[in-house]
């Protein structure tokens, strides 16, 4: 693995889950605005129920069509296959969703973004679409004037060149993005709905911060993945208080960006169990031999990793020379394609054991499997990644974005983001700590999923 020191900057490439400013294309950066210093964060563990409606944002009788809401975008980077593109252009044109041609009843007013590198699109959206770009958050959510002057926020932190940690973890500011809305939020003395791209933050404090600042002030917080969301091969949706033995997903990519997709794509599969989600009780993150090691001592499940393989559709090896179809668990062509393979190995505190296989060359999918009680075979599925340009999976998550704008309620807890947050921290430091299994009693989160499915089906 390279060596990844706190003065080490990455471009975040990996993943591809006052007065008004135009910038000219190739202009410097606006110098980004910071929240005032720091307070401790509090602690929350049993969160209300999810977001409340917001002061804005109330649904309207049935038959009348509004005015469109106003949303501001606040970004790292707005450049091609950048997050920032793939959603924000579909609040700007529409997207594909459900067999029609969505537009969402929304207006984009603003932009803040942070930096503009080579083949930066914000100038050029900003004149095609109508829209302004200001030199700060607080200015791009008030318009330019003294008050909060939108209905919604998209803050997309993702992308960009900015330093890493001695985790691995990309510096990115989504906290102190958030925090500055928040500030607007309690200057202006009413919230309007938010959504964080991916991760709430690196950091699992700050992480549980943005989530109690959501339930204090009462504005919903939509956050996460793309992955929960896509199309599943087969349709699989556990039953909704089911008791599930051990899980397994498989993915592929690099840390901190594809082990955080493929994290969150297995917790939005358990925490339907019963009980809902209280918490994990200890992570640990091992690599190399020890990985293929621990399945043969049961610490994961080799039933499980079969189930999970069967549902992909990119074998590599032999499938690439000559077609053939590959037992790859069977045969050992497993372990002889993936050079660095790696086992977050997490229980949970209601006993629940998972765990995330990092595979890197033998598939390019991402894959689960669960073994319920009372039930001789696994179950298993694919979450669905259509290819480039589109990403078409990114408009499923715009769908849901737009109905949290719609309704004034965030589809399904934020709190889900947030523990995915802890997993994936506590089992880096668990990496940079020598591999060692780690006791995570701050991990103690509450929730309950949603009973209806948000997955796309159609």
């Amino acid at each position: 693995m390279p060596d990844k020191k706190k003065t080490r900057k990455k471009t975040g490439t990996q993943d591809t889950v006052g007065a008004p400013v135009k910038r000219p294309r190739g202009s410097k950066a606006a110098p980004r605005s910071r929240p005032k210093g720091g307070t401790r964060r509090p602690r929350v563990t049993r969160p209300p129920a999810p977001a409340t409606r917001s002061k804005v944002d109330k649904p309207s009788a049935p038959g009348f069509r509004r005015a469109p809401l106003r949303l501001a975008v606040i970004a790292t980077v707005y450049r091609y296959l950048s997050h920032a593109q793939h959603f924000v252009d579909r609040f700007l044109v529409g997207y594909p969703y459900e067999g029609e041609w969505r537009r969402p009843n929304t207006k984009v007013v603003s932009l803040f973004v942070d930096q503009t590198p080579a083949g930066d699109q914000s100038a050029d959206r900003a004149h095609e679409f109508g829209f302004e770009v200001y030199p700060t958050v607080t200015q791009a959510l008030r318009c330019g004037g003294p008050e909060l002057a939108v209905d919604g926020i998209i803050i997309i932190g993702e992308h960009g060149d900015y330093k890493s940690n001695e985790l691995g973890q990309i510096l990115y500011p989504r906290y102190e993005m958030f925090k500055q809305c928040v500030e607007v939020f309690e200057a202006a003395g009413r919230s309007v709905p938010v959504y964080n791209d991916k991760h709430l933050s690196y950091s699992f404090e700050k992480a549980r911060e943005m989530v109690a600042d959501c339930h204090r002030l009462g504005f919903p917080l939509l956050a996460g993945s793309s992955l929960p969301v896509t199309w599943r091969l087969p349709d699989l949706e556990l039953p909704y208080g089911c008791e599930i033995e051990e899980a397994l997903m498989i993915g592929v990519g690099g840390s901190d960006a594809m082990d955080y997709h493929a994290l969150e794509a297995m917790q939005c599969m358990i925490e339907r169990r019963r009980g809902g989600e209280t918490g994990v009780a200890s992570v640990q993150l091992i690599e190399g031999k020890k990985v293929w090691r621990a399945g043969g001592e049961g610490r994961w499940s080799k039933r499980l990793l079969e189930a999970a393989l069967s549902r992909s559709d990119s074998p590599r090896g032999l499938t690439l020379e000559d077609g053939r179809t590959q037992d790859l668990l069977g045969s050992g062509e497993l372990m002889k394609l993936v050079e660095e393979p790696a086992a977050y190995l997490i229980e949970f505190r209601d006993g629940l054991r998972a765990t995330l296989l990092m595979i890197n060359g033998a598939v390019q999918d991402f894959c689960f499997a669960a073994k319920l009680k009372g039930q001789a075979d696994p179950v298993s599925c694919q979450f669905f990644l259509s290819p480039t340009p589109n990403v078409t999976y990114s408009a499923c998550l715009v769908a849901k974005i737009d109905e949290m704008l719609t309704t004034g309620v965030a589809p399904f807890p934020a709190e889900r983001t947030m523990i995915v947050n802890g997993i994936l921290e506590s089992c880096l430091r668990s990496k940079h700590g020598g591999h060692k299994k780690l006791k995570t009693p701050h991990l103690d989160v509450f929730y309950q999923a949603p009973r209806e499915s948000h997955h796309a089906q159609d």
